[in-house]
């Protein structure tokens, strides 16, 4: 009865960054401090930054005027950062570098005057963030595909100027399908030179691929709203195998654990690694399971400076 880890896991750099942030401003202006949304999704995570000072808000109008504001790691919109301004916040950015990245790309196709399509998902704050970077002024528009149907919908007469971005935390797989497609239908379409799926997204996937091979049984540590951490679950189902997605060790359904040999188990990038910890010493104290390896996780060599201020 083995426990299989899955080396490339847990926080990435983004993640690291923006928990970072939140505490040094509290440390630096005291609480409380404001923070735009959750600043990464995890249960955990927002609650142990709630008991340090941090209040979570959804619209920028919550925030009293003058008042210093935290911007989550998903990013925001050209309309929050004005309400911002009008409500002379002091701002700190924790948006992750990646996903600035993107909306670096939205920026310059729209003032090209392009049409953009966003490959995401509705209603997640990253898309929404990006979408809202968009300026239709200089006569571009911005079109979000959720999946391969919205994208044989789509009529644009003229593919010399359309292009492509996506949300960083995609299933790699699924994109795929999705870019293949828009560049057989459009064959002038731009798009990035580098893939906008993030580095911590593809390592995690690559990583639960080979895991659900060698396990009868996958457990992904990660909150419910965490979109990288659904895609882990959701493609250790797809090799076949029986998976959950839990916060905590209180959630896993110890029905799941009945003639069971071999669990795989990852944690997502927003995921703190003694949520792992604990895990693994329930199951070896309590359901007789042995760790196999060592808990070492795989250091994947990238780190982003925090902003001037808090250096």
């Amino acid at each position: 009865m083995e426990i299989r880890l899955a080396n490339t896991r847990g926080f990435c750099a983004g993640v690291d960054r923006a928990i970072e942030i939140v505490k040094k401003v509290i440390e630096i202006h005291g609480a409380p401090v404001y923070v735009k949304h959750e600043v990464v999704h995890n249960k955990t995570v927002v609650e142990e930054l709630k008991s340090l000072g941090a209040i979570f808000v959804e619209d920028i109008k919550e925030i009293p005027e003058g008042e210093v504001v935290v911007y989550s790691a998903h990013g925001i919109s050209k309309a929050v950062e004005s309400e911002s301004g009008v409500r002379k916040l002091d701002v700190f950015d924790a948006t992750c570098p990646l996903v600035s990245k993107v909306h670096a790309e939205v920026n310059t196709y729209a003032k090209m005057g392009f049409d953009c399509l966003l490959i995401g998902h509705k209603n997640h704050p990253e898309v929404e963030g990006t979408m809202g970077q968009f300026d239709t002024s200089f006569g571009g528009t911005i079109t979000l595909i959720e999946d391969i149907s919205d994208a044989k919908k789509l009529n644009f007469k003229d593919s010399s100027r359309l292009a492509f971005v996506t949300q960083t935390t995609l299933s790699v797989d699924d994109t795929k399908e999705i870019k293949d497609f828009l560049i057989d239908r459009f064959p002038d379409i731009k798009g990035p030179k580098k893939d906008d799926i993030c580095y911590a997204t593809q390592n995690r996937q690559d990583a639960i691929k080979q895991l659900a091979l060698e396990s009868d049984l996958v457990l992904v540590i990660g909150s419910e709203n965490s979109s990288n951490s659904n895609r882990l679950r959701e493609i250790a189902e797809r090799s076949g195998v029986e998976a959950y997605l839990i916060d905590t060790i209180e959630d896993l359904p110890l029905d799941c654990l009945k003639g069971k040999s071999k669990i795989g188990l990852t944690s997502g990038a927003s995921a703190p690694e003694h949520l792992v910890s604990e895990v693994i010493d329930k199951l070896t104290s309590c359901y007789g399971f042995s760790l196999v390896g060592n808990k070492k996780r795989t250091d994947e060599g990238i780190s982003f400076r925090l902003p001037k201020g808090l250096r």
